[in-house]
């Protein structure tokens, strides 16, 4: 298989680019070949087709570039965070932060997750990084005693459902900054260990 020339990884890119904004602002059910081709300043759906097998391919690539966006923001700040706590304080703030960085990306994400089922590994994988997370938390006496399957998927869909609602209508950036932090505050009290002298 030859590599792929600089120009031709360039075009690519442009694809996947006006794909993503093309579903940002139209939705998923029209984000179709000859509309992405006129975002994109194409002269036809042939370029799409030359690049990409179909469209669960270019669907596939716009997933992952989005990944890519979402992690080179939220990474550095998570990483930077130490203990369980505070790491779960980090990466719920960075995803309400993200919205105001990236609303076309993360609105277009929430749509293909949504309604093409364009799950990654790293999608599907967030319940079970969760769940890991929260496992090694309570062996740490840092989380309470609760099951950690349910409060990632709690976790999951309710982060979810908040950044959905923010990129309906993207607040400004101190908003933003409050809905994350409370919404962190939310969490970090929901899992802190019970007192002790107190029952659950």
């Amino acid at each position: 298989m030859r590599a792929k020339t600089f120009t031709e990884s360039g075009r690519r890119a442009q694809i996947v680019t006006a794909a993503i904004e093309v579903i940002a602002e139209a939705g998923y059910a029209k984000a179709s070949f000859s509309r992405i081709a006129k975002h994109a300043g194409l002269s036809s759906t042939g370029m799409i087709s030359y690049h990409f097998a179909g469209k669960d391919d270019l669907l596939a690539a716009c997933v992952a570039e989005i990944e890519q966006v979402a992690g080179a923001f939220m990474n550095p700040r998570v990483d930077a965070a130490v203990g369980h706590v505070a790491q779960l304080r980090a990466f719920v703030e960075a995803n309400v932060a993200l919205v105001g960085e990236h609303p076309a990306a993360v609105r277009a994400l929430i749509d293909l997750v949504k309604n093409a089922g364009s799950q990654s590994e790293s999608v599907n994988g967030r319940l079970a990084l969760f769940e890991e997370h929260f496992r090694t938390g309570q062996a740490a006496g840092v989380f309470g005693p609760f099951d950690a399957r349910t409060a990632a998927i709690a976790l999951t869909t309710g982060l979810d459902a908040v950044v959905a609602t923010a990129t309906a209508n993207v607040p400004e950036p101190a908003e933003l900054t409050r809905i994350g932090r409370e919404l962190a505050d939310l969490y970090v009290r929901a899992t802190a260990p019970v007192p002790e002298g107190e029952t659950t």
